[in-house]
């Protein structure tokens, strides 16, 4: 029986990774990968040379057959997302359910999540905390979306572009334009920034940048009542 390890590697910054996560790359007969192009610049920065097999979100099934087919010899085999822990707004669970049906083993191999860190710097109080991801991109499916998460009474973490993020802030505003929200953008890169606080002012915040880059993590609570401290404020 073989084993396929669903391996989280770095958000950005390739300090992250983890020594399992490295031995396993190296122990391993074959890796699967998100983008291949991607996971070799990974590989090839800590020495690591493994055949390569393409299990993007397009071809994931079919990824995922020549994957089985890897495992059926008696080989194990590592798969990649392009950043963060696979399944998670990433490919990854067709390949596992494929896997374990067909009666192999499936192991993690833990480590970095957009999701987790933005959570531990958020300081919400929410009890619990819905993980969306990415949200549809069609506006009316969107606010939708969002109204009903938003009045669930859980914390949200969203996924989202530059080109999507102001559009995303907005939504959130006009059900509450007073919310709590941390909006994490390029985290554990050379430029990582949080902006924390009501949602209106961080959404004036962006609109007057000229310029807006990078990846967006959005974390929106749930907890209505929570207060958002000013400068004025004691602590």
């Amino acid at each position: 029986m073989s084993t396929l390890f669903i391996v989280a590697t770095p958000i950005g910054n390739l300090g992250d990774i983890s020594e399992r996560a490295l031995d396993t790359f190296r122990n391993v007969d074959v890796i699967a990968a998100e983008d291949t192009r991607h996971t070799l610049q990974l590989l090839n920065r800590f020495g690591i040379k493994k055949h390569l097999i393409s299990c993007r979100a397009r071809n994931e099934e079919e990824g995922a057959r020549q994957v089985i087919s890897v495992l059926d010899k008696g080989q194990n085999v590592a798969y990649a997302s392009d950043a963060g822990t696979p399944a998670l707004s990433d490919p990854g669970a067709v390949l596992v359910r494929m896997a374990r049906d067909s009666g192999h083993i499936i192991s993690p191999i833990p480590g970095p999540s957009a999701f987790a860190a933005l959570l531990s710097v958020a300081g919400g109080y929410d009890k619990s905390v819905v993980f969306e991801g990415f949200l549809p991109q069609r506006p009316g499916k969107r606010r939708t979306r969002i109204a009903e998460l938003m009045g669930s009474g859980s914390g949200v973490v969203f996924y989202e572009s530059p080109y999507r993020i102001v559009k995303l802030l907005g939504d959130v505003a006009d059900i509450d334009c007073d919310r709590y929200v941390v909006v994490g953008r390029e985290m554990t890169k050379i430029h990582e920034e949080f902006l924390t606080g009501r949602v209106s002012d961080i959404l004036q915040e962006l609109n007057n940048r000229s310029k807006i880059l990078g990846e967006f993590a959005v974390y929106v609570s749930g907890n209505k009542k929570l207060k958002v401290l000013s400068e004025d404020d004691d602590i």
